[in-house]
């Protein structure tokens, strides 16, 4: 019970307060985008089970590798890409969690 709220707090929460705090005047904008990196679960889809909650998502499904958390770096250093390169490593930084309380 404790990893699921955590675990959520992490991918909903914690994003909620960064968009308030950082991005105060585009705080919807900015939170839609943290909300809609989401999508990058849908590399789930190509492992069976497509959910098991005793799997670790960190390197690997596609999304959730290393390479490509290296790529989310890498947007941090555009003004265009920055906010998307944030809400990705956010849900890294949630799923990372998740696998540490495993």
């Amino acid at each position: 019970m404790l990893r699921t709220i955590v675990h959520y707090g992490l991918h909903f929460i914690f994003p909620l307060l960064i968009a308030l705090f950082i991005y105060r005047k585009q705080w919807k904008t900015t939170y839609f985008i943290f909300v809609l990196v989401m999508l990058i679960d849908l590399d789930h889809l190509l492992v069976t089970p497509i959910f098991d909650p005793n799997r670790c998502s960190i390197n690997f499904h596609p999304l959730h590798t290393y390479y490509a958390m290296a790529v989310y770096v890498g947007f941090l250093f555009f003004n265009k890409t920055r906010v998307l390169g944030i809400g990705l490593l956010l849900h890294i930084l949630a799923d990372t969690v998740d696998c540490w309380m495993m």
